[in-house]
């Protein structure tokens, strides 16, 4: 046999793939609506090309692959699985709908709200390729308008220009810390407690929220970029802040955090608002995340209690 084999076609592959997957060349005659002998024709005409033998016809009734069929058909799969998704890409596209969505999502957004989103988006639209960019605070904002995303889920920020604002929800921030942090020990406290004591902030890197304080009421603080940080010294008793209330529940709920009774550190409600630039609507695809958004946000608010106090864009 030649060692250089040639090119099959994909309709020869096709008709490999139907013999494995039915176990005949009549069952596949049968299911691609063409006579067995134009599947035989097709089956030897592709050993021909290759230069190696498919299937074993001598030993068994049924055609059983050989170990060079194995993995022949792993290769045919993965080439046939390409051109259909291919060809569900370009399918999209005539449709209107977008190659790749690039989405930012604030650190403050509860993980379990991510992975519904996430999840749901990849079974409604598996073509469109998902980029995903978590942010701080003004991080978000200055990513959508860079045109480094297509879509931010953002926390409060000021209003700017040339950006749409949907509200998709909140987010409890309560003031966390560890058991043998002082703050946790003592109390009850009075007003300014928490003043003499390290809190732990959280910073971003963007320009848009330079000079100002979110919910900080410590004059000595230690500033984070990072929440995941932020958490680990919580959790090592390095001072006191303030987190999401999903992400410190197993905490409080196994005593490694402590939940604050600050008289000037209550609970405040952090909102979200899904971003866009007016001048880059959504396609269909990312209208559906942002219709899912507000959705996760409509069930929530149905399940709420009291609302907490509001965090303000340029204060406590």
């Amino acid at each position: 046999m030649s060692t250089d084999p040639g090119t099959p076609t994909l309709d020869q592959l096709r008709v490999f793939l139907t013999v494995v997957e039915v176990g005949s060349f009549a069952g596949a005659a049968r299911k691609l609506h063409r006579a067995t002998s134009v599947v035989s024709y097709s089956i030897a005409n592709l050993e021909l090309q290759l230069g190696v033998s498919l299937f074993d016809r001598k030993t068994t009734r049924k055609p059983q692959l050989t170990e060079a069929g194995r993995m022949v058909l792993a290769e045919a799969r993965s080439i046939y699985g390409g051109v259909d998704g291919l060809r569900a890409k370009v399918k999209g596209l005539l449709q209107g709908l977008e190659a790749e969505v690039h989405l930012v999502l604030d650190v403050m957004l509860p993980a379990e709200r991510v992975v519904d989103a996430l999840k749901a988006f990849r079974a409604q639209f598996p073509t469109v390729s998902l980029h995903l960019h978590i942010e701080a605070l003004g991080g978000v904002t200055q990513r959508v308008l860079d045109r480094g995303a297509t879509l931010g889920v953002s926390g409060p920020m000021t209003n700017i220009g040339g950006l749409e604002r949907i509200g998709v929800g909140r987010v409890a921030l309560i003031p966390v810390a560890a058991p043998d942090h002082p703050l946790a020990r003592n109390g009850p406290h009075p007003p300014g407690a928490g003043r003499s004591h390290v809190q732990l902030v959280l910073t971003d890197r963007s320009t848009l929220t330079r000079d100002q304080e979110f919910a900080v009421v410590g004059t000595r603080t230690w500033r984070l970029a990072d929440l995941g940080s932020k958490h680990m010294l919580l959790r090592e008793g390095i001072g006191w802040g303030n987190m999401p209330a999903p992400m410190v529940a197993d905490d409080l709920a196994s005593g490694r955090l402590v939940r604050l009774e600050l008289p000037d550190c209550p609970p405040i409600d952090y909102t979200f608002e899904v971003l866009y630039r007016t001048d880059t609507p959504p396609g269909p695809a990312a209208t559906w995340l942002i219709e899912r958004l507000k959705e996760q946000a409509a069930a929530e608010t149905a399940k709420a209690g009291q609302p907490f106090e509001k965090i303000e864009p340029d204060g406590r």
